[in-house]
């Protein structure tokens, strides 16, 4: 029997061990622009959303709408917050929901000045358990370009399992070039060899 979203008391914030992942509110637009722009140059490659500086008007309208659809529970986008300093580390969410398995696809990216820490993948582990205990889901995924090494890396470091490469599947929004998609997974039973958050 499918499951009527809507009905289900889905947490809006968790924890892990250094992060806050909540929800976005309105308000937040302002730390996500400033984290979008400080690392744009980064961001570009690999996010259509990233081929132009947002302005804080356009980051303050992704936060008010993705929070319209956490509480629809159409997509659940996460903003990262450092507990201890209170800064926007990046952001990440399960999207592409599929409530008939359930089945989420993660997805993240980390501001510059706060790349290389294990911030994404401590984010990555906690979401994954959070799908799996929250939302009943059966499979999680992480979906890359083929060249995201770094991206590719954290599904790796995450326990996430390769099970194919979609071969030209997707062009280059900038360069229009053809690009494959590597896609990784995690089921349940993949979960009793991680340490829970």
């Amino acid at each position: 029997m499918i499951q009527r979203p809507i009905l289900l008391d889905i947490p809006s914030a968790f924890e892990s061990e250094r992060l806050l992942l909540r929800a976005p509110r309105p308000g937040d637009g302002e730390a996500l622009n400033q984290a979008v722009l400080e690392s744009l140059e980064e961001l570009r490659p690999w996010m259509p959303w990233a081929a132009d500086a947002p302005t804080p008007a356009d980051s303050e309208e992704v936060v008010r709408r993705a929070a319209a659809r956490y509480q629809a529970r159409e997509d659940f986008m996460l903003l990262l917050w450092h507990k201890e300093s209170g800064a926007l580390v990046g952001a990440s969410g399960m999207h592409r929901i599929d409530w008939e398995i359930p089945a989420v696809e993660i997805g993240y990216w980390v501001r510059t000045s706060m790349a290389g820490q294990g911030y994404i993948t401590e984010a990555v582990n906690a979401i994954t358990h959070f799908a799996f205990t929250n939302l009943g889901a059966h499979r999680v995924e992480i979906r890359c370009d083929e060249q995201n090494v770094r991206s590719a890396a954290v599904a790796r470091r995450a326990g996430f399992a390769l099970e194919g490469v979609l071969r030209n599947e997707r062009r280059n929004h900038l360069t229009l070039e053809l690009r494959n998609t590597m896609i990784f997974s995690r089921l349940p039973h993949d979960e009793a060899t991680k340490i829970k958050p």
